[in-house]
């Protein structure tokens, strides 16, 4: 894939760098894709909904009129799903809603979200992050520098500290270390912003 231009933090060229093929150059798999950011949002549910059922209900042990000669619908219990306060009929449970997904698969999702924004011209590199001091303002005036808008996720090493800590308070911007970048935060993202040693495929 050709050579991208890399910017530093005041929108200035700063040389170009290589996106790695392998990573930035694939054809999107649409269906892989689709079946990770499932997987992913469906580990995120806590599962821990619960209802009861009528044998778990307080009361309802006697019977609340004779079976015949009343008139109404027969009843054996108040805790019936019918009765107001009764039990629920087919509601949810505690369960664990995460799903087995292959290792081969998160990679070739990774990688075809990461090409599907590479084919946008919706990656940006910048050569490093200089921030004197942890400042929101400074934060915003670099992204609006580099022409990162809308939603914009921001892959940070362990050693951008302010970078973090001015990134973070900005409700358009998300930030993660280059461990964590998975498919759904790159496809939920307008922009994704590497820096040269965040940049997958590199010599980090």
């Amino acid at each position: 894939m050709a050579n991208v231009s890399m910017k530093n933090q005041t929108g200035a060229d700063a040389g170009s760098v290589e996106l790695v093929p392998d990573y930035f150059g694939i054809e999107p798999n649409m269906p892989v894709m689709h079946q990770v950011v499932t997987a992913q949002l469906a580990a995120r549910r806590a599962g821990t909904h619960s209802t009861k059922t009528r044998a778990q209900v307080r009361g309802g042990g006697a019977k609340p009129w004779r079976q015949k000669g009343t008139g109404r619908a027969r009843q054996g219990s108040i805790r019936s799903p019918q009765w107001r306060g009764g039990g629920v009929a087919h509601g949810p449970h505690p369960r664990d809603y995460s799903q087995r997904t292959p290792k081969k698969m998160i990679r070739l999702a990774l990688r075809s979200a990461l090409s599907d924004r590479a084919a946008d011209d919706r990656v940006i590199v910048v050569d490093s992050w200089a921030f004197d001091e942890p400042k929101t303002s400074a934060a915003i005036a670099a992204l609006k520098a580099i022409g990162a808008e809308g939603k914009v996720l921001m892959v940070l090493s362990d050693e951008d500290v302010n970078a973090w800590l001015s990134f973070r308070n900005i409700p358009s911007v998300h930030c993660l270390a280059q461990a964590e970048l998975n498919t759904y935060d790159i496809l939920d993202s307008d922009y994704v912003v590497f820096t040269k040693d965040t940049l997958p495929g590199g010599d980090s």
